[in-house]
């Protein structure tokens, strides 16, 4: 009796898409060729800015974490989705459920935070440029990165630590990967508490990340506005326009994933396909938006591929 109960609570049922038995196989391939194209974009971007010296700045040791965190939120989720719809099996461990729950929220946390240091960083290089670089001193850059990371670590934790006070009695998770709000539909207990406090950390991380944004944005307009500088304005525009975009593709592919969740007449595997989105579209898109829309780095990629290959 005591090997049951404990296989019941570490082993848990992910629910399943619907495929046809001749899908399952064009679907996997064409999710490995998205995995497969977002790691070698963004292995692509981390090694650019470690081994090319001119990308040795704190725009870019900053710009290092958007990367390193998309790596984090696809591998977390798709590996496994995959995995579960080529081997028709859709059973996890609790633990490594948790983990996965952990890392996909630590990651969508990670996103809204780097966008925010990022953008102040763009505010001391426009707004303060000849004290940019006592601003931007290397121990500030690392105060930054710890920062951000160590805040998103801390109210993930906390969101997740008020599970440990709840009984868990169900073991079928509602979704084809596990989350927060998954898992805890699998207590039996009052959840009222874990509510607030998961509704107090997102309004804390959209907060602050949007506030710090708009007021660097904001300053940089005024700046762009006030200066009668064209070089001024250009590098404003080239500089932001990236980070702009990586916000506002984020802030879509997360409205659209929560809308899909509203409308009863949404079929239940189109709300899985957008609740994979967030962790599939930002890593997809953003080392191309910023390989595209930075000058630096673009010019730097082409030149390391020059050198590569042969004319």
């Amino acid at each position: 009796m005591e090997n049951k109960s404990f296989w019941v609570s570490t082993e848990l049922t992910l629910d399943t898409f619907i495929i046809p038995p001749r899908g399952k196989y064009p679907i996997f391939l064409f999710g490995i060729a998205i995995y497969f194209f977002s790691i070698f974009c963004n292995l692509t971007l981390l090694s650019l800015i470690i081994l090319k010296r001119n990308l040795h700045k704190p725009m870019y040791f900053i710009l290092f974490n958007l990367p390193l965190n998309d790596l984090i939120g696809i591998t977390a989720m798709l590996p496994k989705v995959l995995s579960d719809i080529v081997t028709e099996t859709n059973h996890v461990y609790y633990p490594l459920c948790v983990l996965q729950a952990f890392l996909l929220h630590m990651y969508g946390g990670g996103i809204l935070f780097i966008l925010a240091a990022m953008s102040f960083d763009r505010y001391a290089a426009i707004c303060m440029p000849l004290r940019y670089s006592s601003v931007m001193t290397p121990r500030v850059v690392i105060c930054i990165i710890a920062l951000v990371w160590g805040l998103d670590f801390v109210l993930i934790v906390s969101l997740f630590s008020l599970q440990t006070r709840l009984p868990r009695c169900k073991t079928v998770i509602m979704n084809v990967f596990c989350d927060n709000p998954s898992l805890l539909k699998l207590t039996c207990g009052n959840t009222a508490v874990n509510n607030i406090i998961g509704l107090f950390n997102t309004a804390v991380m959209q907060f602050l990340s949007v506030s710090i944004q708009t007021f660097s944005y904001v300053k940089i307009l005024m700046a762009c506005v006030l200066t009668r500088r064209s070089e001024t304005k250009t590098k404003a525009v080239n500089t932001c326009v990236a980070q702009l975009l990586i916000l506002i593709i984020f802030e879509i592919v997360a409205t659209f994933t929560i809308l899909s969740h509203r409308f009863k007449n949404v079929s239940a595997d189109l709300q899985k396909i957008m609740g994979m989105m967030i962790f599939l579209v930002p890593p997809l898109l953003n080392p191309i938006v910023y390989g595209l829309y930075t000058s630096e780095i673009r010019n730097t990629f082409l030149t390391v591929l020059k050198n590569r290959v042969p004319l």
